[in-house]
């Protein structure tokens, strides 16, 4: 069963960045951040509509000695509903402090975005990681439609990681200066499953399906808010859709990429659409991160499920306080009038802080596991 840092460990009710453990001093070095994209295709898979190769569009954060310019515009800055986001120097070189960064590949939750992650990848590129998130396609805001598939084929997103880290590793400027004994996957909600895929859990679809005819089903077997006709949609496709019909096909199979050393999955969906049969593949460090006042990913059902059921893995159970869209970026004033879902925070709790701690989570996981 997996660990859990609670009560028993650190004599408080919850497990606050205090009980962790300490990162390396590599990962305690803050470093000045650049970022850059990369508009990746995936040669082996086509677009949902047919017409292209699948797109794999990414951001990258990584450590640079250079500062960033404050003036310099950043879409995300211009949203009045967030909060702006710090500088990065743009396009700046890769830091030679180091011959070559571990790399961490971040997958976003259902209707998010790379930009969504901002706030994780800088932090761990500060503290020298070489990080790269990736717009899951049909399921990502940053295009202008979404898709059923792209919503309801969720094992596809896993192939996205392994097609982005074909492309990093080939990279002239990014592949050369990657460790390859050091690659880690996080993800947020749906991204939390899409990294425990690829560490080679298999989608359980008929264990799932009876989970939610179940008195026990939870939020995740609903339509979700950003697409919630999707499922009606995707019925549709089944009937006449080769690669849906296709992609059916392939839901239990292993996604496992051999690649990846360790998996940070921040309050993970899907918990029960697995048996321990279905997370034996899974040989790698996996830390799992929730709030307890979780509703769109109950603990219960999702991430202590995951722990119990993965070998080793250790769970951290965050305050009450914190929500599932504790994870989404921080809300201005006038966000939180409009976007009420995404931008409610209980009193107490500052998103920025709370997700600062849980980025030193990560930076203390991933340092100690990966070396």
């Amino acid at each position: 069963m997996g660990k859990i840092l609670g009560p028993c460990l650190c004599g408080l009710l919850f497990a606050f960045i205090g009980c962790a453990p300490k990162p390396s001093q590599s990962a305690q070095a803050i470093n000045p951040v650049g970022s850059t994209s990369r508009a990746y295709l995936d040669h082996e898979r086509m677009n949902w509509e047919r017409s292209a190769k699948r797109p794999l569009n990414t951001t990258i954060w990584y450590p640079t000695e250079a500062s960033a310019d404050p003036r310099q515009a950043r879409s995300q800055d211009a949203n009045p509903l967030f909060v702006p986001l710090p500088p990065t120097a743009q396009g700046a070189p890769l830091s030679d402090l180091h011959r070559q960064y571990p790399l961490i590949l971040i997958s976003h939750g259902t209707g998010g975005s790379a930009s969504g992650m901002f706030w994780l990848g800088h932090h761990l590129a500060a503290r020298g990681y070489i990080v790269a998130a990736v717009n899951h396609h049909g399921n990502t805001g940053a295009e202008p439609k979404m898709d059923p598939r792209g919503f309801l084929l969720y094992w596809e997103r896993a192939r996205d990681l392994s097609a982005v880290l074909d492309q990093l590793l080939d990279d002239p400027l990014f592949g050369s200066r990657i460790n390859r004994q050091q690659i880690g996957a996080a993800g947020f909600s749906l991204g939390g499953y899409t990294v425990m895929a690829l560490a080679g859990g298999r989608f359980n679809q008929t264990e799932y399906d009876r989970f939610c005819a179940s008195s026990a089903r939870d939020f995740t077997c609903g339509p979700q808010p950003e697409f919630p006709d999707a499922p009606k949609l995707f019925q549709d496709l089944k009937a006449h859709d080769t690669i849906v019909r296709d992609s059916l096909a392939r839901s239990g199979d292993s996604y496992r990429d051999p690649r990846i050393r360790a998996i940070f999955a921040i309050a993970p969906v899907f918990g029960r659409a697995f048996t321990r049969a279905d997370v034996g593949d899974v040989r790698i460090p996996v830390e799992v991160v929730v709030g307890r006042g979780d509703t769109v990913a109950p603990p219960a059902t999702n991430a202590q499920r995951y722990a119990a059921l993965i070998s080793g893995a250790s769970l951290i159970l965050l305050p009450a306080t914190v929500t599932h869209y504790t994870f989404v970026p921080a809300c201005t004033a006038q966000g939180k009038q409009t976007l009420t879902r995404l931008c409610y925070d209980a009193p107490g709790l500052n998103r920025q802080e709370m997700q600062a701690q849980v980025g030193d989570l990560a930076a203390a996981f991933f340092g100690q596991s990966m070396n």
